[in-house]
């Protein structure tokens, strides 16, 4: 059985504690987002270096590789939309079977950028991540961590409230978009048991 395309919108994780991890968003500073995105690295390159980490708990649930793959590509991901938010020099992260174009204030009737959806699925299929090699995918996720945790560092506070949309017209700010951000890491060390 392949893996279920996850379609959800999780952007409720920023209104209320998810049941399955226990990441609340409003309890979540703004400046312990850094932190938690290097901690959550430093817990996923841990579990990649398991015997077993390349093996599927079962046939419908990731591997913690392919789990690993995914935190690496969330944060590319999230540090160029760190900048789309923050209205500052966005380049495109390179995911495979991501669209980084959007739009730019100046062409939204409503002035907020917008950023594209992702679809982490065909990301997961087009990159292969059941087939990448555990030691270089631990290389690039301290990488990545390491870019997001510094893109979320260096908004000024007065900046936190710049509003950004996403493709599907979910609206963030700049601190939101940060929580949400962290939920994923967190979330993911949980599906890992990290």
């Amino acid at each position: 059985m392949p893996i279920v395309p996850d379609v959800k919108n999780w952007t409720w994780v920023l209104e209320r504690v998810c049941p399955e991890c226990g990441f609340d968003a409003a309890a979540t500073a703004y400046e312990v987002v850094p932190a938690l995105a290097r901690d959550s690295a430093d817990r996923l390159r841990a579990v990649l270096e398991r015997p077993d980490a390349r093996r599927r708990p079962d046939e419908s649930t990731w591997s913690p590789l392919e789990y690993a793959a995914h935190v690496r590509d969330v944060c590319r991901i999230f540090a160029y939309r760190t900048a789309v938010a923050t209205r500052t020099a966005a380049v495109d992260p390179r995911v495979p079977a991501f669209d980084a174009r959007g739009l730019t204030a100046d062409e939204t009737p409503d002035g907020l950028p917008v950023f594209s959806n992702w679809d982490q699925d065909a990301t997961a299929i087009a990159d292969r991540y059941d087939m990448q090699e555990p030691v270089a995918v631990s290389g690039e996720l301290a990488l990545a961590a390491e870019a997001a945790a510094r893109a979320f560092e260096a908004v000024p506070v007065a900046d936190r409230d710049l509003r950004v949309r996403r493709g599907d017209g979910s609206f963030f700010t700049v601190d939101s978009l940060a929580k949400y951000f962290a939920h994923d890491l967190v979330h993911h060390v949980h599906d890992v048991r990290g």
